[in-house]
């Protein structure tokens, strides 16, 4: 069966992960301290705070920027569910927006209108590693804090800068299947060093010296530690950090091979009536291809169709304000409209030309 994804693993991360094991240090720990420098560098900005996911990230960052009861945050309706359930936690109200048809990324003239005096942030989702014209979108935030919402755009660029360092605070997801896959894990991006203080605070139950930082300290007492605010338990381990440092040495590369795979997506079905493929690179905009999410006719038939050849589809995403959580009012027609096409096809390094070359050759089969 060929999967929709699949980690891009071999022994360099087996022996980082027993590095770290025969070092007795398996936590929250330097090598986490040392990832956390070397994504920030990667993302053009001053500090990173690793977390266990990008669901803690998007959390963290709300509350960083004090969201609370009674403030609204404007979000695309497509979109893993993270996005909205971040603020509903801090007890929000998620305002949707609708998404544009062709790119899937966040409808900006209808953030426009949907800003009020109770918007205190905005969340653009760069969809399927495709960067949202962040410039029109800051233009027409004026002070708003906008987070950005980076779980399938590792690696992508806006106007030759990487995402992540774009907005207020970037939230990055390292999820098995994500193009930087630690099995689990996430971060924040940002350059204010208070923001950052406390978030180190935040991640690790409000307590203001983590277990490595006070063993490491040459003081009497090194146990003693404060708690001024309660936090989560939601930081990243030495485990997953060093997973992700060699990932991230492979990160360009990996990219590059997924930009092939989907030229010759389209290449080999952009003459199929029926499928329309996602837009091109170019520009300023470059997109880490974390998804290949094409529009088919006949959507359901074609993944069965897909599925009884050995090949493996999925949907990303239903859109959230269709879901009872969040009131089943359909209210956005882009996303309506578009949803029941689309199909997310096969994508990662590993996908061989051949199989890619089955996958075209079974959705041409389909619409003949």
């Amino acid at each position: 069966m060929i999967q929709v994804f699949k980690p891009y693993y071999d022994n360099e991360e087996i022996e980082a992960v027993a590095e770290v094991i025969r070092s007795g240090w398996v936590g929250l720990g330097p090598v986490t301290a040392q990832f956390e420098k070397e994504f920030a560098k990667f993302c053009f900005v001053e500090y990173c705070i690793g977390l266990n996911s990008c669901t803690a990230a998007l959390d963290m960052a709300l509350r960083l920027l004090g969201v609370n009861h009674g403030d609204e945050v404007i979000v695309p309706t497509i979109t893993f569910v993270s996005t909205a359930h971040c603020v509903a936690y801090n007890l929000a109200t998620p305002i949707f927006a609708d998404i544009e048809a062709d790119t899937l990324n966040i409808d900006l003239e209808d953030v426009a209108r949907k800003i009020s005096a109770r918007t205190k942030a905005i969340i653009p989702v760069h969809y399927g590693g495709r960067p949202v014209d962040m410039d029109r979108l800051k233009e027409m935030a004026g002070d708003i804090p906008i987070v950005e919402d980076c779980a399938h755009a590792c690696g992508s660029r806006y106007q030759g800068k990487p995402v992540g360092g774009l907005g207020d605070i970037g939230c990055f997801s390292f999820h098995a299947v994500k193009n930087l896959a630690m099995g689990e894990g996430g971060a924040i991006t940002l350059n204010n060093e208070e923001m950052q203080s406390r978030a180190k605070r935040l991640r690790w139950l409000g307590i203001d010296r983590g277990t490595w930082d006070r063993t490491s300290m040459d003081r009497s007492y090194w146990w003693e530690y404060s708690v001024n605010e309660i936090g989560l338990k939601s930081h990243l381990n030495d485990i997953q950090a060093a997973i992700g440092l060699v990932q991230l040495k492979k990160l360009e590369k990996a990219n590059m091979r997924r930009r092939q795979i989907v030229d010759m997506y389209r290449k080999g079905l952009n003459a199929i009536e029926g499928v329309q493929m996602p837009p091109e690179d170019g520009g300023d905009f470059i997109s880490a291809w974390h998804l290949c999410e094409i529009k088919a006719e006949k959507r359901n038939d074609l993944s069965v169709f897909l599925r009884n050849k050995g090949i493996n589809t999925g949907v990303h995403y239903k859109p959230i304000h269709l879901y009872p959580c969040y009131g089943n009012r359909p209210t956005l027609p882009a996303a309506e409209n578009v949803f029941p096409k689309l199909l997310t096809i096969p994508l990662y390094p590993d996908l061989s030309n051949d199989e890619v070359g089955l996958i075209i050759d079974a959705i041409s089969d389909f619409y003949k």
